[in-house]
């Protein structure tokens, strides 16, 4: 019998934006996104961090805010097709909003950037 020694995969990550309460990385090699938010690291496709966005974009904070009745001001967030859940308050709710705005708009400056380059190269 032969031991066969395989080493993990490294996993080079670029990050992509940053807050005080998490962090969005990209792995070019894996083509996806991890997102490290309270204290859990979760990795996402194109289709599911769209789908993240989506969901998230779409929690009414005024109106959770603005509600009289006695309820938990809890959120949970959970997308089809993700293995992943979050269960946010309010406050975690408006710094993962602060987060994925400020990852699509850097992704948006990084396409724009790749583009003005690479037509000045042609």
């Amino acid at each position: 019998m032969q031991n066969v020694i395989t080493e993990a995969p490294s996993v080079e990550f670029v990050e992509v934006f940053q807050t005080l309460r998490g962090s969005v990385f990209q792995s070019d090699k894996e083509n996806c996104w991890y997102i490290d938010f309270v204290g859990k690291l979760a990795r996402f496709d194109y289709r599911s961090i769209m789908k993240l966005r989506k969901a998230i974009y779409a929690i009414d904070i005024e109106a959770l805010l603005l509600n009289s009745e006695i309820t938990p001001d809890l959120e949970i967030v959970f997308i089809c097709a993700c293995d992943h859940c979050y269960v946010l308050t309010l406050l975690e709710i408006i710094d993962f909003k602060q987060l994925l705005e400020g990852t699509f708009v850097m992704l948006e400056l990084n396409r724009i950037i790749h583009d003005r380059v690479y037509r000045l190269s042609i």
